[in-house]
Formats: structure tokens, sequence, C-alpha cells
């Protein structure tokens, strides 16, 4: 009985019928999206007769991965087997653009594995958001997990290595775990975040790349208006520090300032927490934020203080918080008066703690947002010096 139930199992069970060898696949990591401009060899292959009617708004650079899935491995220039193949293509679909690769290549391209996607500034300055990854977001093939970044140079270049052996679409998305080293760096906004947050028609930031031949950072962040889903400016590390801060976020980093004397201080993160509270008095809206921290002196040069003494301990604490305080104030005057924009959390503080006003200010948002007051109330603690060096 048991033998007939495992052979009906094995007639009737069709498997995998649809599936392909990896091997057939051109696995693609990290896609780069920039103005459209027709490359060289776009421009070449056009010459001879390679073009079809399109608007030339976005070009595509996508990172395959592993060079094995081809038949002839491309060269570096060093003459070593490369790690990866970049390619670009130039048109108005990005589904398109995506299938014009296959007059190109003789493998499928596939999105399975891709990890990262790096939008230029300058691309989403005239496109919303919405507009460039609406086929992003509506294939099957790509996992919601895949990271977007933006780029205030080309987007193509954050792709291209500057370290032998490398795929920099991979080590671009392992460096988001220095997130818990420094605030500078953050937490990242994957597919599904960034869906939820472009329908909400609030505004936000994404972490922005830049490359040079040598090396890419992590440099700041750009603003993603909600009204619009345009990039209308940036902000620079200490900003993205400051909101980490707000929104309690931070898991680890450092405050450094100067002494009386000029000479640095740092203070080591080993805890914090922040505590927003929206006030409602009528019309009126109003936040006071709580920030407190729990931290180590880890570096003094002022070497003639010691700094186990309370009254030095004492004054280190207000510099640090005075520079804190600076750093937060840099960036409400940018949310509130530059940008007129709400990046840190306040609008979903509001509509958790008062919903009913929530309601009637959210489509306005940003707007309403650059007339409230805000206040802090900034404590960091030292509680260790480390060793000491007596």
């Amino acid at each position: 009985m048991n033998l007939m139930l495992i052979i009906g199992l094995l007639l009737t069970q069709s498997g995998c019928w649809s599936s392909f060898e990896i091997e057939d696949l051109s696995l693609y990591g990290g896609l780069a999206l920039d103005e459209g401009e027709p490359t060289e060899t776009e421009q070449d292959l056009n010459k001879q007769g390679g073009s079809y009617p399109r608007k030339n708004l976005i070009t595509a650079t996508i990172q395959i991965v592993p060079v094995s899935s081809f038949g002839s491995k491309p060269k570096s220039d060093k003459g070593q087997a490369a790690q990866y193949l970049n390619i670009s293509e130039t048109g108005d679909s990005l589904l398109e653009i995506l299938r014009q690769y296959s007059v190109r290549l003789e493998r499928m391209v596939i999105g399975h594995h891709l990890k990262v996607i790096i939008v230029s500034t300058k691309l989403a300055q005239k496109q919303s958001m919405d507009q460039i990854l609406d086929f992003v977001l509506r294939d099957n093939d790509i996992r919601p997990s895949c990271t977007v970044f933006l780029s205030e140079g080309k987007a193509m270049d954050v792709l291209e290595a500057n370290r032998p052996g490398e795929v920099p679409a991979f080590r671009i998305r392992g460096m988001l775990r220095n997130h818990y080293r420094t605030s500078k760096v953050m937490k990242g906004v994957n597919l599904s975040q960034l869906d939820a947050l472009m329908n909400s028609k609030r505004s936000f930031v994404l972490q922005n790349i830049i490359s040079t031949k040598k090396d890419l950072e992590f440099a700041g962040a750009g603003i993603i208006k909600g009204e619009t889903g345009n990039w209308i400016g940036s902000l620079d590390q200490p900003d993205v520090e400051s909101i980490s801060w707000i929104k309690g976020e931070v898991q680890g980093g450092t405050i450094k300032s100067y002494t009386r004397k000029n000479v640095p201080i740092t203070y080591e993160i080993k805890s914090m927490k922040s505590k927003i509270k929206a006030k409602v008095q009528g019309d009126d809206i109003s936040f006071h934020v709580d920030i407190q921290s729990k931290g180590r002196f880890t570096e003094n040069w002022d070497i003639k203080n010691d700094p186990s003494k309370a009254q030095f301990m004492e004054e280190a604490e207000k510099i640090l918080e005075k520079r804190l305080s600076h750093m937060i104030d840099s960036l409400m005057w940018k949310m509130q008066s530059k940008y007129k924009v709400d990046v840190a959390g306040f609008g979903e503080c509001l509509s958790i703690q008062h919903p009913h006003v929530w309601k009637k200010v959210k489509d306005h948002w940003d707007e309403k947002f650059s007339q409230v007051p805000v206040t802090f109330d900034i404590k960091l603690k030292i509680t260790d010096y480390g060793s000491s060096l007596k």
C-alpha cells in the first residue's frame, strides 16, 4: 500500500518544471539608475542599427555576478579574472531596458539576488521615486529586502570596484552593518519600507554614497520630499547622527568636541534613549525631546587634567552636551527653515500620541512642521574613563 502511494505521488507531482539552472542565468547584485545618457558602447551600436523607439530618460547599469555564469570571463586591467560585469542600457522603461540586455547577453538577466539599488540625485530631482522604482516594486523576481541608496555623483560610478577582488554591490550592502559602530551610517531603507514611506506621502531620507576612483563612502543622506517624491537636497554626516539621536536609534559611535584649551576630547556612546513628547493646545502643536546617554570618556588630549576628577568630568559632560545640542540645532534649522521637511519622526510621533490632530495636518505636515516649536533636554553621563595611564 505504501509503495503504491509513493509511486502515485511521483507520477502526479510536476516538480519545478519552470525552473532554470543557475548556470543559465545572469544574476545581478547591483542596479544603478542615472539620467538618460547613452554610453559610448550604446552610441556605437546605435550607429550600426541597434536602436529602437525610446526616449533617453534613464540609464540603468546592472552588476552581474558571478562572472562564471558567462562562457568567457571578462578580464580586469591587470589581466586577472574580474569578479563582476557592469553593463548599461538607456531608455524610458526599466522593464524594457532589462529585456533589452537579452540582445547583448547570451544568458537571461534576473534579479533574484539584487542587493542594492543606487539612484542618482540628478535623476531623482527630475523624476519621482515612484516613477523610477515602479517596476522594481512590482516585479516578483526582486526581493523586498533589497536596499535603496542615493548618489550625488553618477550612480553607475559607485558600482565600479576600486579594490581588487571585491564586488561593489556586496561591499555596499555589508557596510550597513557598521550602523552599530557609528550613527553616521543609517540602518538602510529596503524596498518594503520605501514603498510604505512613499505611500504615506511623508518626507524621508536615504543614505547617500559618494565615490572616487580610489574608494567610496557613506556621506550623509538625501532628502525625498513626501509630496512630490523628488530629491530636494542633502544632509551631512552630523545631520544623520542627529536624526538617530532624536529617534533613539543610536547603537554606537562617538561625540567629539574641544576643551577651553582647544584640544579634542571624545565620548564613546554605550547606551542612549530618546523620548519625543507631542503637546497640543487648541490648534497649537509643539514637541519636547528628552535625550539621555551613558558612555565612556575614551580619549582626552588635555593630558594635564585628570579625567577621573569630578570637576573635569562635569566640565567635559557640559562641553559634549553643547556639541550634541549644536548638531541637533543645525539639523532642525535645515528641516524647518532650509528644506521645510520633517525627516526625524515628529509626524509619526504626533500620529501615535494625537491621531485626531494628525488627521487634520497630515496632508500639509511638512509646511506645518516648519512653524512648530521644538525643545530639547540633553543629558550625557560619563560613567567610565577607560584604563588609567598612570
